[in-house]
């Protein structure tokens, strides 16, 4: 186990690099661009809950209703189900959808910088 008090840090150099010679000279570059900084829905969980939803609406259309003498419960559910769950998937990228293009009108643009340090080529 070691003494996070007596580790030794490592060795800089006067180039500021740790493990690096001193005698190779670094080159800094920095670059900037313009990029643009928005926050976006994410798509996948906005259907998943419509379609939890429509499977929700499905058994509480199906246990509301009385039963019917040709079909069984089993099978109204499973019907509804598959049209409200696909209704839900639906509505619920269409929400994500409406949201993404309310946030998208918020969107900033903002400078970044990017650094790279390696050797220069002699």
């Amino acid at each position: 186990m070691t003494d996070p008090l007596n580790t030794p840090e490592p060795e800089r150099t006067p180039n500021g690099v740790p493990g690096a010679e001193a005698s190779v000279p670094l080159e800094h570059e920095v670059e900037r661009d313009l990029v643009t900084v928005r926050r976006a829905p994410r798509y996948s969980r906005f259907m998943t809950l419509g379609a939890l939803v429509g499977a929700v609406v499905a058994l509480i259309l199906t246990v509301s209703f009385p039963a019917n003498d040709d079909f069984d419960m089993g099978q109204v559910f499973g019907f509804l189900l598959l049209a409200c769950a696909a209704i839900g998937l639906a509505l619920g990228a269409l929400v994500a959808l409406l949201i993404d293009r309310a946030t998208a009108r918020r969107a900033k643009s903002v400078t970044v910088e990017h650094e790279t340090i390696h050797p220069v080529d002699e």
